[in-house]
């Protein structure tokens, strides 16, 4: 599994049990995902993205609530409901969209950050600032998920067991409605799919395509799509991304690599690669220190 990729099908636990406390937190060399991910609520700080998309933090966090009329929060046990108060309100405005657009009965909303971000125990590189959301491809049942389902339930793939296009069997014109009603979202600037999810919606797409310039091939992402909001106004320190190109995207030259074989098939390497020592506070921005010592 690339950094990117964020198993939306990895069972969570229905009755999760804290984490130890850390012997020495202080200790220069203590991975930060060990204290970022040992924090249950938001820093009482004004509301701010700060630093990278992957190797930054989040104060003033908000979380979404689990339920609402039109989403539902997956894998609670992760405690990953949390962003910026303008993600928050952009999915809840998405999934009322989706609602009419698609005639999906809502999100299912998977991942989206840490109550005050920063690197996590297990997953993404990247959802560390508060502007990143993994959405599922399963459209929200007509129902209250339960505890145990919200844990245990399989988003859906949608990738053909060959990897070159979607399942007909299982994806349906209004995935590609829902992905461009998030694209055409003027806050955000990216989302990542699987490279046979681009290539269907470059297929599929009529009218104004502008829309697909934003949508953007990854490793994994055949279960969710990932939003990535662009750094928000007030958040000084927040460091944007290259924007994209306004060109499609669609072209077979665009598209190559990705569907090259040692890309669909790749070949296990002779010999491990020795895992990067993981992120210490002093990685970070400076400011994300107060924000992990705040009330």
């Amino acid at each position: 599994m690339t950094p990117f990729a964020a198993a939306a099908q990895t069972k969570g636990a229905v009755d999760p049990k804290p984490l130890p406390p850390l012997a020495n937190p202080n200790d220069p060399a203590t991975p930060a995902k060990e204290l970022f991910g040992r924090k249950t609520d938001a820093a009482k700080l004004g509301v701010r993205a700060i630093g990278f998309y992957a190797k930054g933090c989040v104060a003033g966090a908000q979380a979404l609530p689990i339920n609402g009329k039109t989403w539902q929060v997956m894998r609670l046990s992760r405690n990953r409901n949390w962003g910026h108060p303008d993600l928050v309100t952009l999915l809840e405005r998405l999934s009322v969209k989706v609602e009419k657009v698609a005639g999906w009965n809502g999100l299912l909303v998977g991942d989206m950050s840490q109550p005050r971000g920063g690197p996590m125990l297990t997953g993404h590189a990247s959802h560390q600032i508060g502007l990143d959301a993994d959405i599922w491809l399963t459209p929200m049942p007509n129902r209250t998920l339960s505890r145990e389902e919200r844990e245990e339930m399989s988003a859906t793939n949608v990738v053909a067991a060959n990897k070159l296009d979607v399942d007909p069997a299982v994806w349906l014109p209004t995935h590609t409605l829902v992905i461009r009603t998030a694209a055409q979202e003027s806050s955000v600037e990216r989302i990542f799919v699987n490279a046979a999810i681009k290539k269907a919606l470059c297929r599929e797409a009529t009218g104004d395509r502008s829309w697909l310039s934003k949508v953007r091939p990854m490793y994994g992402h055949n279960y969710h799509f990932h939003i990535r909001m662009k750094c928000p106004a007030g958040s000084t320190n927040c460091e944007p991304q290259e924007p994209p190109t306004d060109a499609e995207g669609c072209s077979a030259g665009d598209l190559a690599y990705w569907f090259s074989d040692p890309v669909i098939n790749p070949k296990p390497p002779k010999e491990p690669p020795k895992p990067k020592p993981p992120m210490t506070m002093a990685q970070l921005p400076a400011e994300c220190r107060q924000v992990l010592l705040a009330p």
